[in-house]
């Protein structure tokens, strides 16, 4: 299959799936989610998209009525159906379907994947972005449905011909719409720390480990705009994206000063990836 949905039991190409018009996520957002890539069958870090998908869930105070071995089992059963070899899983719950009411008003949870065909070696940098104040909600770190803001700043990183935003507030640089963002400056690793105005990354924690694996000093801590624009390197984390470069800013050349550490960090987050979906 090229494309593939699930909802709630029932599975088809993902064209054919259909949902409810008051499944509260299609009119609040009301629901969290995860992605991450699958290659040659293997979907990569799930136990710990798994864990922050069910922490998300807690925090948003949605009970979910299936274990973490279910959703596993299934997230395997309907990668098996797919054809392609590369491909991204995404899957979300939300609240359930009631008519439109501000208060919660169900504790049935709606379950959706979907699985498409993703190019995990097309997105490694170098990357263009642009700087933006940071209008989202305080709750950035759980990773929720509501994403007006982000999509609202991506696209206009788009029209700028850029592929990324990066965001702050009061001068603080926090994460960008769709990633983190990271920056090695006299050698040091530097990240924002995972507060409520980030969201704690897999691939960023997964960078934290490949750091202290080569021996690179890690530090937690929040940085600013000035401080981003003389890091030596400026690096973009996602589950698409495990460690792209940044190369400008605003149409402003940056980083490109410690092109070793970071290919060998780079290299070494690769390196994993593909050792863990070749190991089958």
């Amino acid at each position: 299959m090229k494309e593939l949905g699930y909802y709630n039991g029932k599975t088809a190409p993902l064209d054919e799936i259909c949902v409810p018009m008051c499944d509260r996520g299609c009119y609040f957002g009301d629901g969290v989610y995860e992605t991450t890539p699958s290659l040659n069958g293997v979907i990569f870090l799930l136990d710990e998209h798994i864990d922050r998908f069910y922490k998300s869930a807690e925090l948003f105070y949605i009970s979910l009525n299936f274990t973490k071995q279910d959703l596993k089992d299934l997230l395997y059963s309907l990668l098996a159906l797919m054809d392609d070899s590369e491909l991204m899983v995404y899957w979300q719950v939300t609240r359930g379907t009631a008519p439109r009411n501000h208060f919660f008003t169900t504790d049935e949870p709606n379950l959706w994947v979907m699985i498409r065909p993703y190019k995990m070696y097309d997105c490694c940098g170098p990357l263009e972005l642009i700087l933006h104040e940071d209008i989202r909600h305080q709750i950035c770190y759980i990773k929720t449905l509501n994403l007006a803001a982000n999509i609202f700043i991506l696209e206009k990183a788009r029209q700028a011909g850029c592929l990324e935003a990066v965001l702050h507030r009061n001068g603080r640089i926090t994460e960008c719409t769709r990633s983190n963002i990271s920056i090695i400056t006299n050698g040091v690793f530097r990240t924002a720390p995972t507060d409520n105005l980030i969201l704690p990354g897999i691939s960023r924690a997964r960078l934290i480990v490949h750091c202290q694996r080569l021996g690179i000093p890690v530090e937690e801590i929040p940085f600013s705009i000035d401080e981003l624009f003389n890091a030596d390197e400026i690096i973009v984390s996602s589950s698409g994206a495990l460690c792209a470069p940044a190369s400008s800013i605003d149409g402003v050349p940056v980083g490109g000063k410690a092109p070793d550490l970071l290919n060998s960090l780079r290299d070494s987050i690769m390196d994993e990836f593909n050792s863990m979906v070749n190991a089958l």
